[in-house]
């Protein structure tokens, strides 16, 4: 987790390791997973839209704070 915003249309991955483990089932991201991140939702501050890179399913309204852009030898 970070505290620098993360700019629209990076590549991260969800943070499972800021949350507790029975929690993890309870989000639709897989361990592993990449998503595309399109930003922060203006009347939802906090929370993001970010898309599944390879289906591109879009999921609206997490916290942005658990996801983590990729270092570029990830993508």
């Amino acid at each position: 987790m970070t505290d620098r915003p993360i700019p629209p249309l990076t590549l991260v991955r969800f943070d499972f390791e800021a949350l507790p483990v029975e929690f993890h089932r309870t989000y639709p991201f897989v361990e592993g997973g990449v998503y595309v991140y399109f930003g922060e939702l203006t009347n939802m501050p906090g929370h993001c839209v970010v898309a599944d890179h390879k289906t591109g399913q879009l999921y609206s309204g997490y916290h942005t704070e658990h996801f983590v852009a990729l270092a570029e030898e990830e993508t």
